[in-house]
């Protein structure tokens, strides 16, 4: 396993809609990996290959060893519950910066696996609001785009200004 390069934000690969992977294959296996060793290192929960500059639509989710390492390729969300939670949010272009974010608290979802075969699954809490967040990442909206103008705004002022510290 390899350790990639995180790519900060703001740069224009994050917000780029991702394509579906099309090919199941050793190589995709490996991206897998290497997104696994690089997610843990950072340290964070979940990652794309968008956040390595790899437009293709696979996530790796670790919320804890014990509930182990989940891997979804080409996800999407079918149902989403109309209660909402509310939950801290950040990302590993954007190490040290969180804030609320409120979401469907309960989905159903579509994935297939790395050998492309097809699953459907129930989520709610912390894993449905993870999987919402990596499915956003992989159209293309950064976490920040769920917050209120405001308070994005002033987030990306504190980021500027740690990037220039």
């Amino acid at each position: 396993m390899t350790r990639l390069k995180i790519l900060a934000y703001p740069d224009n690969l994050l917000s780029q809609p991702c394509r579906s992977v099309t090919t199941f294959d050793d190589d995709l296996r490996v991206l897998a990996d290497d997104l696994l060793e690089t997610m843990r290192a950072a340290p964070g929960v979940g990652i794309t290959a968008a956040h390595v500059g790899t437009l293709v639509r696979l996530t790796v989710i670790e919320l804890s060893p014990e509930d182990g390492v989940r891997i979804y390729v080409n996800p999407e969300v079918l149902i989403s519950s109309e209660e909402t939670m509310r939950h801290m949010e950040g990302s590993v272009s954007m190490p040290g910066f969180t804030d609320e974010v409120e979401r469907p608290k309960h989905i159903r979802f579509r994935y297939q696996d790395l050998d492309g075969a097809s699953h459907e699954e129930d989520a709610e809490g912390f894993l449905a609001i993870c999987i919402q967040h990596e499915i956003d990442q992989l159209d293309g909206i950064f976490w920040l785009k769920r917050l209120s103008r405001l308070k994005r705004e002033r987030l990306i002022k504190k980021w500027e200004k740690s990037a220039r510290s």
